[in-house]
């Protein structure tokens, strides 16, 4: 993966423009879900939120995240579904209890359902972060244009439930597929009257790439930018890094044979970090703010000198 400058854009949130391409921006990630594959239950119980969920949030912001991520819907397979109005309940006490206390956070919004996109940017969030790319809920698109919010737009293939039986890519394959269904869902994003200044793309890794699948993407990261869009990387802790440590002989060894757990998958969430932000990434969402942003400094450090 060659290393090149970085490209520069002007993201227009709801109510402010964020300037991408100098720096990396750290966007963190606050799970209100008891089932999360990386930290469910963590920060969401009926009987404490919003409470836990917000001293994580202020944790996240007072280490350097510059975005906070918030989801209260799991989309790992075998999730629990919620209704919009469940996921709607968990997150909406969170936003307004953040927004009371960090008046200027900007708060991004992950989910897939248009209604609680909208509830959630007439609390105060800026960005609307949509799995699916706006395939899941045929709203979507027309519900972040009328609330003129950003979109992220990620590239998933298929849904959870769907992943395990999905035929296996060759390493030639993923790239070409993510940038066929990418440039598709700007296509119809625009249509629908999102400006182009206003999204961001996420290539979707885990999202119906299995395992090693993903590192073709990670390894031509560089070559999303000829979508000529600012880019997100989301790798933290992710199970195709967990296997890699998994299969390597002396780490193995040392995790006596076991999936690594999720505080294990720390140093290489912060080498595929480094990765993606060589290979000209924007923004990194991540479990672990700090770590994230201490490795993006060095990162940004290499990619002011190209």
């Amino acid at each position: 993966m060659p290393f090149t400058p970085r490209s520069h854009h002007l993201w227009h949130l709801r109510t402010r423009t964020l300037s991408l391409g100098q720096k990396t921006l750290i966007m963190g990630i606050l799970n209100v879900t008891p089932d999360s594959f990386s930290d469910g239950g963590h920060f969401y119980s009926p009987q404490h939120a919003p409470e836990h969920a917000l001293t994580q949030a202020l944790k996240l912001l007072d280490e350097g995240a510059d975005i906070l991520d918030i989801g209260g819907e799991s989309t790992r397979p075998n999730a629990t579904p919620l209704t919009a109005e469940e996921e709607q309940s968990r997150i909406l006490p969170v936003i307004e209890s953040l927004l009371q206390q960090r008046p200027q956070t900007i708060l991004s919004i992950d989910t897939f359902h248009a209604s609680t996109a909208r509830r959630a940017i007439e609390a105060g969030a800026e960005i609307v972060n949509d799995v699916s790319g706006h395939l899941w809920d045929p709203e979507m698109s027309t519900t972040c244009a009328q609330l003129n919010c950003a979109a992220i737009l990620m590239h998933t293939r298929g849904q959870p439930q769907d992943w395990p039986k999905l035929p296996p890519l060759a390493p030639s394959e993923i790239l070409p597929l993510v940038l066929t269904g990418l440039a598709q869902r700007i296509e119809a994003a625009t249509v629908a009257g999102i400006p182009r200044n206003k999204i961001v793309l996420d290539p979707g890794f885990g999202f119906g790439k299995r395992l090693d699948e993903n590192y073709p993407l990670l390894a031509h990261f560089d070559q999303l930018r000829q979508l000529n869009l600012p880019l997100l990387a989301g790798v933290s802790r992710k199970g195709f890094l967990a296997h890699t440590l998994a299969q390597h002989p002396a780490l193995s060894t040392l995790l006596n044979g076991a999936t690594p757990s999720m505080e294990d998958r720390l140093h290489a969430t912060t080498a595929a970090n480094v990765a993606a932000i060589l290979g000209g990434a924007h923004i990194i969402r991540t479990h672990d703010v700090r770590p994230a942003a201490e490795a993006a400094a060095i990162a940004d450090r290499i990619v002011e000198t190209l």
